[in-house]
């Protein structure tokens, strides 16, 4: 069974990713913060990353993204962000932190799975 970690400080948002991935029956694990984000993925070895990119704690999503894709044991898990910030400079500070992708919220249910589909599969 595939693994995604979701992150994201909002329960909301986090249950609401958690509800729409439990119909394709994925193993979800949440964190609410970029410090839970790089201490459970470094445990479980997550297929797939969620991330936001503004959430409390010592490190933001950025820069989460960044640790897990320079430590050896995490970075070859996807990392998507996830963020309602459709700023240019926002996508190409998530590149250069190593994201494979950037999605911007408000999103549909069909939206998520077709991306989440998309890099499960590769």
């Amino acid at each position: 069974m595939k693994k995604i970690l979701i992150v994201d400080d909002q329960r909301e948002i986090r249950d609401l990713v958690e509800k729409t991935l439990r119909r394709e029956e994925y193993k979800v694990i949440k964190a609410e913060n970029g410090d839970q984000a790089v201490e459970i993925a470094r445990a479980e070895k997550p297929d797939l990353i969620m991330m936001d990119i503004m959430m409390p704690g010592t490190i933001d999503g950025f820069e989460a993204t960044r640790v897990l894709k320079k430590d050896p044991g995490t970075k070859d898990c996807k990392v998507v962000i996830l963020t309602a910030r459709g700023l240019a400079d926002d996508i190409r500070r998530g590149k250069e932190a190593g994201a494979d992708d950037y999605f911007v919220k408000p999103f549909s249910p069909l939206e998520l799975m077709r991306k989440v589909d998309e890099y499960l599969e590769s």
